[in-house]
């Protein structure tokens, strides 16, 4: 499996960011999709994650500001942020994982990409 991200900067508090995730060799006919999200010192954090069949599940902090979207046609997947704080400043990954149950802890231990900044600025 190969993970592509892209999307990440630096914005202001209260903007928006669109992460995207391009990714190949995807053959699991059951997986998860997601994104995970590490600062310096601190354990990765997993924000948000989507099934084979499109169900979510997100990070309290990020419920309803983030919003985890894939299209199947371009094998991509999507991670739109908005109202972003500076505490969500951090490398976000774009990872994936066979499972029959989808969910933020179950990321942590498939494939990931080689990540993409997103700083956010008081």
């Amino acid at each position: 499996v190969e993970l592509v991200e892209s999307g990440g900067g630096s914005v202001q508090s209260g903007g928006s960011l669109k992460l995207s995730c391009r990714y190949s060799g995807l053959t699991y006919s059951k997986y998860c999709l997601g994104w995970i999200r590490q600062t310096p010192g601190k354990e990765r954090e997993g924000v948000a994650s989507i099934n084979e069949q499109g169900s979510s599940r997100y990070e309290e902090s990020v419920e309803g500001r983030f919003a985890i979207s894939q299209d199947n046609a371009k094998n991509t997947l999507y991670l739109e942020m908005n109202s972003l704080k500076p505490e969500d400043t951090a490398m976000y990954y774009c990872a994936a994982v066979a499972t029959d149950y989808c969910s933020r802890s179950a990321l942590m231990f498939g494939y990931s990409g080689q990540g993409t900044q997103v700083t956010v600025s008081a």
